[in-house]
């Protein structure tokens, strides 16, 4: 009992009495650098004193080249760059897709892009290419946009002569046989109708939007098949696209997480001399008009009253898409209007908040944050070789569309006006939060590296973007918008469009100096 006794008396004399005891090895008992009492007062701002200064890794001098370009006899392009890991993702871009299809049954790259990773001269169906990945931990994907096809795999960088193989025998010697012809009918079926049934009508307003403003020419053909098309789309009508689009010089074999030397020795082995499965003839008939901007109005009217995905009631709403003419990536002025796309941000009114939401953007700061009845307010910007379009998307209740619409052309207005130097920073800042987080996956910077080289060539480093968005200045953002605003605007709409105003006023709220629509007067209401 004596013995208790007198270890709570030592425990209760606190840190006195051992810290003038000093142990058999080494200095005192306490942590130096601890964040106990050792240095009270030192605020967080202020590094400790006495602790060594850390050292951090650095990029050397070899950065500049981190990604390399090779270009083989045939005109393929071949891009790589190293990045530490096990696993690798290879792929081959294509300067194909839906803005080529003008001398064509429209809906051949939405075709071509369910065929992808079918049977080939070397595997008698999709399963068999599947096995053989499963050996290299590997997927495989195939997507198409406007202007571009790309197959991709990510595996085991030991498999990559193997995925290389892979990827040619799929992209030069597919089977398309009559029943994976049919199969793939049926997947587009399927996603027309689960297009026009889903809540989130953003995918079809992105493609009205484009019809309006590129009538009937490159970027504003429909990226998704007809219904009409369906059943015509056949073997050769696939083989006969691809005679002309799927040549080399029209490609790109990408890489990430691979040696450059051994990518282009696998190309080499695979893909220079090759027979493509159409034949090798020459391409006669590529389409290489340059987008030509309309201007004009799609309309869509449908009840949305029905459109309920689960047991709770969804609200019917009325969406105006608004877009103006921007400018390609590959001008000078393609960063000041991808900072002044996140200047406007927006985004939908039930979002929760929190940092990288945007909630500090114009469009939820001007619109969503003072019209409580606004549903959804968001920028969106689309930029292709030749053209770019800015955009705002709106959602809400069918009888306040006029109003909605008004909000809208004054926010365009207002792009043309004073830029605060606070929210400027905070974009630039955002934006370029944004593009390193994305960059930090491998398969966003295999895309990153195709892109680039597919359009220009060559690649433009993380850091080089970077700079580029710091120097944008508020005469930028001014000036671009200011051009823009000189354009027909483009706008889609769909839902109860009974309250729409008609384009010639949407326009006219446009040209104005305050955003404002004409004033209309009813006799009757």
């Amino acid at each position: 009992m004596a013995a208790m006794v007198l270890a709570a008396a030592r425990l209760l004399r606190g840190s006195r009495s051992w810290g003038s005891s000093r142990p058999r090895f080494g200095g005192p008992a306490y942590r130096q650098f601890s964040s106990g009492g050792a240095y009270p007062n030192v605020p967080l701002s202020i590094p400790l004193p006495g602790v060594p200064k850390p050292v951090f890794a650095t990029v050397d001098e070899q950065e500049k080249f981190e990604t390399r370009v090779t270009t083989l006899d045939n005109g393929l392009r071949v891009a790589s760059q190293n990045k530490f890991g096990q696993f690798c993702t290879v792929g081959i871009l294509i300067n194909s897709g839906s803005r080529y299809e003008a001398k064509y049954l429209s809906g051949i790259a939405h075709f071509l892009e369910k065929l992808a990773f079918s049977s080939t001269d070397r595997f008698d169906s999709k399963d068999g290419i599947l096995l053989t990945l499963e050996k290299h931990g590997g997927i495989c994907d195939c997507q198409t946009s406007r202007d571009t096809t790309m197959y991709a795999v990510s595996a085991a960088s030991s498999g990559l002569d193997t995925v290389v193989g892979l990827l040619a025998d799929v992209v030069l010697h597919p089977r398309l046989t009559e029943e994976e012809i049919e199969m793939a009918r049926m997947t587009v079926q399927f996603e027309l109708e689960d297009l026009n049934m889903r809540p989130d009508p953003e995918p079809l307003l992105t493609e009205m939007i484009h019809e309006a403003a590129f009538k009937g020419n490159t970027v504003g053909l429909h990226r998704f098949c007809p219904a009409e098309n369906i059943a015509k789309i056949d073997r050769e009508v696939l083989h006969c696209y691809m005679r002309n689009y799927y040549t080399p010089d029209r490609m790109v074999l990408a890489g990430v997480g691979i040696e450059h030397d051994h990518l282009v020795e696998c190309a080499r082995k695979y893909l220079l001399g090759a027979r493509p499965a159409w034949g090798s003839e020459a391409a006669v008939d590529v389409d290489r008009s340059v987008a030509q901007y309309t201007g004009g109005i799609v309309k869509v009217e449908r009840d949305m009253s029905n459109i309920n995905p689960g047991p709770a009631p969804f609200p019917e709403l009325t969406h105006i898409m608004i877009g103006l003419e921007s400018c390609s990536f590959l001008e000078a002025d393609f960063i000041p209007f991808a900072v002044l796309n996140m200047m406007m941000g927006g985004g939908g009114s039930f979002s929760a908040g929190g940092p990288g939401k945007g909630m500090f953007t114009r469009l939820y700061l001007n619109v969503l944050n003072r019209h409580h009845w606004m549903y959804n307010a968001t920028a969106y910007h689309h930029s292709y070789e030749d053209t770019g379009l800015l955009c705002i998307h709106a959602s809400a209740d069918p009888r306040q569309v006029r109003e909605m619409v008004e909000i809208i052309t004054k926010e365009f207005i207002l792009m043309g006006g004073a830029v605060d130097v606070v929210e400027l920073e905070r974009a630039k800042t955002q934006l370029m939060s944004m593009l390193m987080m994305n960059l930090e996956s491998r398969p966003v910077i295999f895309e990153d590296v195709g892109r680039q080289v597919l359009a220009t060539h060559s690649r433009k480093l993380p850091h080089e973007l970077c700079a580029l968005i710091r120097d944008v200045k508020p005469e930028d953002i001014k000036r671009v918008a200011s051009r823009m605003l000189r354009r027909k605007p483009a706008v889609a709409a769909l839902g109860d469009l009974s309250d729409l105003p008609t384009y010639e006023h949407i326009q006219a709220a446009l040209s104005s100096r305050d955003g404002r629509l004409p004033r209309v007067y009813r006799l009757f209401r």
